[in-house]
């Protein structure tokens, strides 16, 4: 699955047009290095996104295309 879809299935941006430009401007890092839309994410995965003062870093769990709201905390876990 895509990154940008990924941070938005996941509900950790809230809109894939956002995750799209977060992305692009470098401020989505994945293993330790920058990352692109585009790029395919895998169970293991460690995500850091910077926004504004907010920094999250999470691990991917799991990798689904449709999720429900309630569950959208299971494909990831904080580190």
């Amino acid at each position: 699955m895509r990154l940008d879809k990924y941070l938005k299935v996941s509900r950790l941006i809230k809109r894939r047009t956002v995750a799209n430009e977060a992305c692009d401007a470098g401020k989505v890092i994945v293993n330790g290095k920058p990352a692109r839309a585009s790029y395919d994410v895998k169970v293991g995965d460690v995500l850091e996104i910077v926004l504004g003062a907010r920094s999250v870093k999470v691990r991917v769990t799991e990798v689904k295309d449709v999720v429900r709201k309630e569950d959208a905390d299971s494909m990831y876990e904080a580190v």
